[in-house]
C-alpha cells in the first residue's frame, strides 16, 4: 500500500523545493536522499557482481595451488628416487628436494596471483628486497653458498670422521648454514660452513682401509732380526690388522738412548683404534717374550780428577 501525502505535506514540499519520492521501503523521501540510497544500492550491487564475476578466477587459482602442490610432491618423488639410484648421499637429494618442492610451489602461487593482479610489480618489489637482504645478510648467504657447496661436491656426508684445522670429529649432521661434529670425547662442535670450504679438509673415513703407524725403541744391543721377528709376531695375533697389504718394519733414526723402529700395518677403517692400542699391547708382551728391552733416557756423567 502506498502512503498517501496530505495536503499540508504536498504544500511543505513545494514550498521547500523538493519532490515527494516513494523509496523502496514505501517511504517518502526527497530527491537527495533517493539518489543517495540509490548510490550505495549500486554500489553494493557493483560488489556483488564484481565477487560472482571473479568466481571463476577464484575457481582457476584454488585448482592452479592444487596442482602446484601436487606436482611439486611428484616431481619430488622422482628425484629421489633417480638420486638414490645413482648412489647420492641422503643429505643431498633431501636438499634438491625441499628446493624443488618450493620453487614449484611458488611458481603456481604466482600464476594465481597473476589472475587478479599485475605481478611484475610484485616480482620488483621482491627482486629489490631480496638484493637489500642479500647486502645485509652476506655472511649467512656466504654459509648457505657454503653448505650447498659441501652437499653437492660431498667431500665428506654423515658419520665420516674429519679434521679441520685441527678440529677432529664425526659429522653428526651437515646443515645449510654450518656442520655439526662429535670429538672423541663426545664434545659438540659447530663449525661454520664457510670456515670448512676455506680450510684443508681431512676425511680420516673416505677410504675403506687405514694404516696405523707405530713407533718403538729399542736399545743399541738389540739384534734388529729379533726385533723385527718379535713385532711381526705381534701383527700375526692381532685380530685387527689385515694381512693385506703386508706390515712394513723399519729403522726411522738411531737416537741418544736407542734405536726407533717404525712399523706400518693396516686395517679397517672403522678397526683404526682397536690396531693401534691391541698392536702397542702386544709388541710390548713380544719384546718382553724376547727379553728385547725398551730403553730409557739415560745420562752419563764423567767425573775428571785433575789432581
Amino acid at each position: 500500500m502506498f502512503n498517501l501525502l496530505s495536503i499540508a505535506d504536498i504544500e511543505i514540499e513545494t514550498q521547500t523545493g523538493t519532490n515527494p519520492i516513494l523509496d523502496e521501503s514505501g517511504q517518502f523521501v526527497s530527491a537527495e536522499e533517493a539518489v543517495s540510497n540509490f548510490a550505495k544500492l549500486w554500489e553494493e550491487w557493483d560488489i556483488v557482481n564484481k565477487f560472482i564475476g571473479s568466481i571463476p578466477k577464484l575457481i582457476i587459482a584454488a585448482v592452479l595451488i592444487i596442482l602446484g602442490i601436487w606436482l611439486s610432491r611428484i616431481v619430488s618423488k622422482i628425484v629421489i628416487k633417480t638420486l638414490k639410484s645413482r648412489g647420492v648421499d641422503a643429505s643431498v637429494y633431501l636438499f634438491i628436494k625441499s628446493i624443488i618442492s618450493v620453487v614449484i610451489k611458488i611458481a603456481f602461487v604466482l600464476f594465481a596471483l597473476s589472475l587478479f593482479i599485475n605481478i611484475n610489480s610484485f616480482l620488483a618489489a621482491i627482486g629489490a628486497a631480496g638484493i637489500t637482504a642479500g647486502i645485509g645478510l652476506q655472511d649467512s648467504v656466504s654459509q648457505f653458498a657454503s653448505g650447498i657447496q659441501i652437499l653437492l661436491n660431498h667431500p665428506f656426508k654423515a658419520g665420516d670422521y674429519i679434521e679441520v684445522n685441527g678440529i677432529g670429529g664425526n659429522v653428526e649432521r651437515i646443515q645449510f648454514m654450518n656442520t655439526v661434529i662429535i670429538t672423541p670425547d663426545n664434545k659438540r662442535i659447530t663449525i661454520p660452513n664457510s670456515h670448512i670450504t676455506t680450510n684443508n679438509i681431512t676425511n680420516y673415513s673416505a677410504e675403506k682401509t687405514r694404516r696405523v703407524d707405530l713407533s718403538f725403541s729399542v736399545s743399541y744391543n738389540s739384534d734388529f732380526s729379533l726385533v723385527r721377528k718379535a713385532i711381526l709376531q705381534a701383527t700375526e695375533s692381532c685380530e685387527a690388522v689385515l694381512k693385506t697389504p703386508e706390515p712394513q718394519i723399519f729403522v726411522n733414526s738411531h737416537d741418544a738412548s736407542g734405536i726407533s723402529i717404525i712399523a706400518r700395518v693396516w686395517c679397517e677403517n672403522a678397526d683404526y683404534w682397536n690396531a693401534y692400542f691391541q698392536m702397542m699391547e702386544k709388541v710390548k708382551i713380544s719384546f718382553d717374550n724376547n727379553n728385547i728391552n725398551i730403553p730409557f733416557d739415560q745420562l752419563d756423567v764423567h767425573i775428571i780428577d785433575k789432581e
